[in-house]
């Protein structure tokens, strides 16, 4: 027999969640462009309402988004890209990414005002209890395929994981780890200023295990503003000790991280000496052997090993030469074994079929490609620094395009990428395949030239991605100013009231630098959630102070 009290009790908690949002969020978040579809479908369904509320004047949405969807019809319009009808389908797809937008962050808006604060903060709180259940279950995954306890110093099977492990601890939404990180990263100042200590450890763990050295770094940079202006000694306690986490990770789980993150500062602020700026965009990276140079290398160690075998099993037969037997420091004998961390054991040198479409893209293109098309290169900068400077030498070369930019999907965008019809960036029809000549000659460029390349130098240091480089090339000095005063300061007038919020705003500005994140349809969406809810507690804090008076 059911115990009535215990049905209540049930039944109460269940009413205590927002079940509509947790579901949107859910499904939102997952990494499959389809499934966000049918999330906007089915979240407008139960909640149906397009009352969006735009203004000029305490509007109730950000006007950016209606702006930045204006700002590529002027471009249309100077750049005659109607004429097109590839570029057209382009244009259509990106108009339908910024509608998506509108769509989501409508649905979050209306949730926070529909819903208590505490029915929205104990949605969040089972959102990231689900995420952290599903990242154990990818991190048991790995342990049970590897057998090794710690995989982040595992170099087996070709270091599919070690250093890489992070990149398969992708969470609920089944997206990128650096989405993952991200997530987390924001749950970790979220119940840090709420004081939810079990969970600023939850999402702390998490967003370690994703081995995110960006996300890593900007968080001990939030961790010490907030220690010194806005925490109590609980709150720098907590501090310490996810600072002490993020240490012992570094030093004792994945300490090669810690050589990784080094060596990319290192190149990041290497100034190369003499040259042009097209001498110095060509500097791009490591001195990174053809696959013919690496298949040559290898034969040469298998018969180099062949040779030495053979000398070795001479040398038993002699007696006097027993004394050259390898020995360590304490006399004890020891067999020669191959070197785990040598080039054939540290990576497949096979080219993938992802890699071997990209090669023949380069080798069909070489006289567009000036970086990709090389043979041989130099140490440089990562990839992502050398597109600011291409972005830069752009509108220098191109000063009327400045103001509106090159249009959208032209040149720095997810949209971009996946017009090219690689699949690489999400599925689209290979007879519609659009590539301008501005972004194969740039952007595309660089990213070819490291993602065609050997596995290590598939980095979010390398990739072209970026927020700011896609609003300033694609839609010029009218796409930032819309951003910067439509949107940042739509949510940072409220900074002086704000309590998670401020945090979170300073983060989702450092992370705009990593990825094309309003394409993503992921860390966006939650992010506007945290804000309007963090505005709504404020604004209920000040009605309720002007009650007292």
């Amino acid at each position: 027999m059911l115990n009535p009290i215990a049905v209540f009790n049930l039944k109460k908690s269940i009413n205590r969640i927002d079940w509509k949002l947790l579901l949107f969020l859910l499904l939102f978040l997952d990494v499959k462009t389809g499934i966000k579809i049918a999330a906007i479908v089915i979240i407008y369904l139960l909640r149906f309402d397009f009352k969006f509320g735009f203004s000029f004047k305490n509007s109730r949405l950000p006007l950016f988004y209606p702006l930045i969807m204006l700002i590529p019809l002027i471009s249309l319009v100077i750049n005659k890209g109607y004429t097109n009808p590839d570029y057209l389908l382009v244009f259509i797809t990106g108009m339908g990414f910024w509608l998506l937008c509108l769509l989501a962050i409508h649905q979050v808006k209306l949730a926070v005002e529909n819903s208590e604060t505490e029915t929205i903060h104990r949605t969040i709180l089972v959102f990231f209890v689900l995420n952290a259940i599903v990242c154990f279950f990818n991190f048991a995954a790995i342990v049970w395929e590897t057998g090794a306890l710690n995989p982040y110093r595992y170099q087996g099977e070709y270091q599919k994981y070690f250093i890489g492990t992070g990149d398969y601890i992708k969470g609920i939404t089944f997206d990128t780890s650096t989405t993952n990180a991200a997530l987390n990263a924001l749950g970790v100042l979220y119940f840090l200023i709420r004081r939810n200590n079990p969970m600023v450890l939850v999402c702390m763990v998490v967003l370690l295990f994703t081995c995110s050295n960006f996300l890593n770094m900007s968080l001990i940079l939030l961790f010490s503003l907030l220690f010194i202006f806005r925490t109590t000694r609980d709150q720098k306690s907590i501090i310490v000790v996810c600072l002490v986490l993020m240490v012992v990770f570094i030093g004792r789980i994945s300490p090669q991280n810690d050589k990784y993150v080094v060596k990319t500062i290192d190149e990041a602020i290497k100034i190369p000496v003499g040259g042009d700026s097209k001498t110095v965009a060509a500097v791009t990276c490591t001195n990174v052997p053809t696959l013919e140079e690496t298949r040559k290398r290898i034969a040469q160690n298998y018969l180099d090993s062949i040779w030495r075998s053979h000398r070795k099993k001479q040398a038993l037969v002699k007696p006097t030469t027993i004394t050259a037997l390898p020995k360590t420091e304490q006399g004890r004998i020891f067999i020669d074994t191959a070197d785990i961390n040598s080039l054939p054991y540290q990576s497949i040198v096979d080219t993938t079929p992802v890699q071997h479409v990209l090669l023949n893209f380069i080798d069909a293109h070489a006289a567009s490609l000036p970086l990709s098309a090389q043979k041989t290169f130099k140490p440089g900068r990562p990839g992502k620094v050398i597109t600011f400077f291409q972005t830069a030498a752009f509108f220098q070369q191109h000063p009327a395009k400045i103001v509106a930019g090159a249009g959208m999907g032209n040149f720095s965008s997810k949209l971009a990428f996946r017009a090219t019809g690689f699949g690489f960036a999400g599925g689209y029809p290979q007879n519609h395949a659009y590539i301008n000549t501005d972004f194969l000659t740039n952007h595309l460029d660089v990213y070819l030239n490291f993602f065609g390349r050997r596995a290590s130098l598939h980095s979010l240091t390398n990739s072209p991605n970026s927020v700011y480089d896609q609003l300033l090339s694609e839609y010029g000095l009218l796409g930032l100013l819309a951003f910067a005063i439509f949107y940042v300061w739509f949510f940072a007038r409220h900074a002086k009231a704000f309590t998670y919020g401020l945090p979170a705003l300073l983060l989702l500005l450092l992370i705009f630098f990593t990825d094309y994140w309003f394409e993503q349809l992921s860390v966006i969406v939650f992010f506007e959630l945290l804000l309007f809810l963090n505005i709504k507690e404020a604004d209920n804090k000040t009605l309720t102070s002007y009650g007292h008076q």
